[in-house]
């Protein structure tokens, strides 16, 4: 049984030009393959601790602010409306979008970075590798194989980068990153509505904690047009309404100039199969030229007002502290894991030394809620807490 859609274009995924999965099943009946995806992803461990993970701001500092959940959900949103627009395959775009930040550490990117600085000299870490590791082999929920053994194309959906080293040790799933292909349209447009999403309610979250100002705002070239815009509509509106209109608009305009380019370069390429847009030298989702130095421009402006700001600083300082204190002892001295990260460390190391005994821990705390690593880190380094 296969599921069809009738308005994909020749060049979108579908059941029938899949790659399959690496361990055969049964067709899952009323299901498509992608949908099938999209809900083992949504009933995974991993998926649920991203309410607990954070994007700039630490979990406990705030309840309204965003998790790595619900950027997911976003951006998920985003890349369905755009796919349905653009002729794609909808259910696969959409299990990308959900999966993309399962291999993300605590503490959002400041976390990420600080496991990355630690498993330097010890294999690396790159959070959209770690969601590739995550599906392929970290859960463990089947009696037949580890990982969700999702399709093919889901799995290359979530490498965004990849150094080719690494790629060569991942075989066909990564093989772009040797040959400098391209991936599928629908992964181009997950990781184009990734930064949308990202971009978008970063703005939200930092005018409403007061990291950015409205004035500021006002000076990117994106955002600029857009309060002038609501003001003229509605020029009694209250700023907490304000915020929520101009950043409505901002996703919108966004979108809208993503589907109309994107349109245009694949009516434009022509490609008549996957494989044909695999071969492509550039991936054909994409902003317009004005529209891509207006997103560019925010991102500069969120680096040096928001991601920068003293408090957010504060922030990062502490929860790197964190998980390289947490990642330290841990590599030292195993048994103060639990059992299943404790085991996983002893027979990394016995495969492959140091170093797989280093992915057992990097595996342990990336898998970890903000919450959790500092319970941990206190339960570990705090005299008073209980063990």
């Amino acid at each position: 049984m296969t599921v069809h859609a009738p308005t994909l274009r020749p060049c979108a995924v579908t059941e029938t030009n899949s790659r399959g999965r690496r361990h055969p099943e049964p067709h899952p009946g009323h299901r498509s393959q992608f949908q099938r995806d999209r809900d083992r992803i949504i009933h995974c461990g991993a998926f649920r601790r991203l309410e607990y993970k954070t994007q700039v701001f630490i979990n406990h500092e705030g309840d309204l602010y965003r998790t790595r959940l619900t950027h997911t959900l976003e951006v998920g949103q985003i890349a369905r409306t755009c796919a349905l627009a653009l002729g794609l395959n909808v259910d696969l775009v959409e299990a990308i979008a959900l999966a993309h930040d399962l291999g993300h550490t605590p503490f959002g990117h400041a976390g990420q970075d600080a496991l990355a600085e630690q498993m330097g000299e010890l294999g690396g870490f790159e959070h959209n590798i770690q969601s590739l590791r995550v599906v392929d082999r970290l859960e463990a929920r089947y009696a037949e194989f580890d990982g969700l053994n999702l399709t093919f194309e889901t799995r290359e959906g979530l490498l965004k980068r990849c150094p080719p080293e690494t790629a060569r040790q991942l075989g066909p799933v990564a093989a772009r990153f040797v040959s400098d292909g391209q991936p599928t349209l629908e992964a181009q447009l997950v990781n184009v509505c990734d930064g949308i999403a990202y971009n978008s309610h970063d703005v939200d979250d930092g005018l409403r904690s007061g990291l950015i100002t409205v004035d500021r705002c006002r000076q990117t070239a994106l955002l600029g047009p857009l309060f002038d815009e609501v003001e003229r509509a509605y020029p009694a509106l209250d700023q907490r309404r304000t915020i929520y209109e101009v950043v409505r608009r901002m996703i919108n305009v966004q979108v809208h100039d993503l589907i109309r380019e994107s349109a245009a370069r694949i009516d434009g390429s022509a490609p008549e199969s996957v494989d044909d847009v695999r071969q492509l030298d550039a991936p054909l989702i994409a902003f317009s030229p004005d529209m891509a130095e207006r997103h560019e421009d925010l991102k500069r402006f969120l680096f040096d007002h928001l991601y920068r700001h003293f408090r957010v600083a504060r922030m990062v300082r502490k929860s790197q502290g964190v998980i390289r204190e947490l990642f330290g002892v841990f590599l030292e001295e195993p048994q103060l894991m639990p059992d299943q990260p404790r085991r996983a460390a002893e027979l990394g190391e016995q495969r492959r030394g140091l170093p797989g005994r280093a992915r057992a821990v990097a595996d342990y705390i990336a898998g970890m809620t903000d919450r959790f690593a500092i319970e941990e880190y206190r339960r570990i380094f705090r005299p008073e807490e209980r063990t």
